[in-house]
């Protein structure tokens, strides 16, 4: 039997989209093991102070060796899917952003999703280092904007440590463990938007700046490099994010950059208030007592400002990521 030449009239039914999405509810963990500078002094050389000056922090959370990135996931995740609300079972997709899972597959999302009693969501790991978590809620957002999810569970979990050589001062200072997430849902009309447009981009060409050493398995960054970019290109990026939100920089409550080191988050806070930002923006310094959580620094940050009450309900944010890639993000959301 020959097949018809002829062109069919086929047309395709779509999910109906929506106006957009916003915030329901977010939530945090970290390991219990505090690691000081004194600490890390005993390991290899350096003191309090050299860290302080060169990267602001005082103190890190470091896991347990048994501790499991899912197991911090799925903790975060719990309490961020409490605070929204909803029950697990309203939970239709997961997104992990991490780029510290221990192998590729099985993926952080399937198991941390079946541990929260999350019935067969859509599931998936999302990759852009310090940049994921922005990455992962715009593609979230999307995703409910578009009818391909209703309510989407993000979060962010990196376990570093498992990937640290701990004689080396210049990085082993900085990171450390912990996961944060937020939930998305359905705007109910324009005016409940509470996720503004994802800008984002990369500098391949500045890839190897921050890569992993297979021979020892062990993170290694230029800290010199990262540090003139980040200080240098995401403030443009943030303004960009700002401009496609509809708002102004001096429209920003509160900014949450990736908590990669306090110099780099006071350069651009002070970019961005020459740009216009307001003298009482709160900047978030969450990484003084966290260290550098990667895609897990940002819902961290955001979730201890709510606890000490420097995030309300109802602040424009300004998030802001970038990291290994390089990759970089920001968007402006509303906190629930």
């Amino acid at each position: 039997m020959t097949r018809s030449t002829q062109p069919r009239n086929v047309r395709l039914r779509t999910a109906p989209p929506v106006a957009g999405a916003r915030l329901l509810g977010m939530g945090s963990t970290q390991p219990e093991n505090v690691v000081t500078n004194d600490d890390l002094a005993q390991r290899m050389d350096t003191n309090d102070q050299w860290i302080r000056e060169r990267v602001g922090i005082e103190s890190r959370r470091i896991a347990e060796e048994g501790t499991l990135l899912v197991d911090m996931a799925a903790e975060a995740g719990s309490r961020a899917v409490k605070d929204s609300g909803l029950a697990p079972s309203e939970i239709d997709t997961v997104i992990v952003a991490t780029c510290t899972m221990p192998n590729g597959i099985p993926n952080a999302a399937a198991q941390t999703a079946e541990r929260i009693g999350i019935p067969a969501p859509g599931a998936f790991d999302l990759n852009a280092a310090c940049a994921g978590f922005a990455y992962a809620i715009g593609t979230g957002a999307d995703l409910v904007r578009a009818g391909s999810s209703r309510h989407v569970l993000v979060i962010g979990a990196e376990k570093l440590s498992d990937w640290m050589d701990w004689t080396d001062r210049s990085t082993a200072i900085i990171f450390a463990d912990g996961a944060g997430a937020v939930v998305l849902g359905p705007a109910t009309d324009d005016d409940s938007v509470g996720v503004g447009p994802l800008t984002w981009g990369s500098a391949g060409d500045m890839a190897q700046t921050i890569h992993i050493i297979p021979e020892k398995n062990a993170l290694f960054q230029e800290g010199q490099a990262v540090f003139r970019w980040a200080t240098t290109k995401i403030a443009p990026v943030a303004l960009k994010a700002i401009e496609l939100a509809g708002l102004t920089p001096a429209d920003i409550d509160v900014f949450v950059p990736h908590q990669a080191n306090l110099r780099i988050v006071d350069a651009v806070a002070k970019r961005l208030r020459k740009e216009g930002a307001r003298e009482d923006m709160v900047v978030a310094d969450d990484i003084v007592h966290s260290g550098n959580t990667s895609s897990a620094s940002i819902p961290l940050a955001m979730d201890h400002m709510r606890a000490d009450g420097r995030l309300r309900s109802g602040d424009v944010t300004l998030l802001a990521g970038f990291g290994a890639g390089l990759s970089f993000a920001a968007q402006v959301v509303i906190c629930p």
